[in-house]
């Protein structure tokens, strides 16, 4: 797991050859690299892997021997690391540009965006061991594609490709093979240089809309958006909206 800045983005990779399988070492790593995120002034996030497949998975060996009670245990720990990149207060860009399966695949269902390659196949396959996925793949498959479209890809544990994912409105953008490392990396690092709070206020309001309600999300709204009066990146795009004109406003603050 490495953990790189290009500016405002901050950079996750996954590179645990040959398959990027999930263990609890990759999994604790990923979760120390987004806490490292979380204490740093980085205004946004891109989750990206190395090798010729995003991720072949968990590592079966984690199955072995566990009890109800110790993989209740490991689910709960995996979580906490899936929720702690729902909380960051900055956009969040998953770029798949391989096989994502099983864990890959939900922890890019838990960033805010989901960018794949024209090649990319996702799958959530746990049937093949008797299990569903654990690390809240089907609830946020839901929540993007609908409970039915949810239960086909869990039930029948096949491979989808991107342009099927993205009629489904799992995958927001599928971009070329050819540049998609830098594309992806281009447009993670335009919303990093974009309104940090705004952003933040963005996620919070839809989050509460998801859970909550519309009804909800409007009740939060004008406090939220309030207080973003209070930052430096709406004073100084304000400012600099006046000064330059439309298209000019610039976001310096947090």
């Amino acid at each position: 797991m490495r953990l790189d800045h290009d500016g405002p983005l901050a950079i996750i990779t996954i590179d645990s050859p040959p398959l990027n399988l999930f263990d609890e070492a990759l999994v604790a790593a990923l979760g120390y690299a987004v806490a490292s995120v979380a204490g740093s002034d980085a205004r946004g996030l891109l989750l990206r892997a190395e090798g010729r497949a995003v991720s072949a998975g968990v590592d079966v060996n984690v199955f072995a021997d566990l009890t109800p009670e110790a993989a209740a245990l490991v689910w709960r720990k995996w979580f906490e690391m899936i929720h702690a990149l729902e909380d960051l207060p900055i956009p969040t860009v998953f770029a798949a540009h391989g096989l994502c399966l099983t864990a890959a695949f939900e922890v890019s269902l838990a960033c805010d965006l989901l960018l794949a390659a024209e090649s990319a196949r996702f799958g959530l396959v746990e049937i093949v061991v008797g299990l569903t996925p654990s690390m809240g793949g089907p609830q946020r498959l839901a929540e993007r594609a609908g409970p039915a479209r949810a239960r086909e890809l869990v039930y029948t544990g096949e491979l989808y490709g991107a342009a099927t994912l993205e009629r489904w409105n799992v995958v927001n953008r599928v971009l070329p093979d050819e540049g998609f490392a830098d594309a992806a990396r281009e447009f993670a690092l335009q919303l990093a240089s974009g309104p940090t709070r705004a952003h933040a206020a963005t996620k919070a309001i839809i989050r509460e809309q998801i859970e909550v309600g519309t009804g909800g999300a409007d009740e939060i709204t004008p406090e939220i958006s309030g207080r973003l009066f209070a930052t430096e990146d709406l004073r100084n795009a304000v400012a600099s909206f006046l000064r330059d004109g439309p298209g000019k406003a610039t976001y310096t603050g947090r």
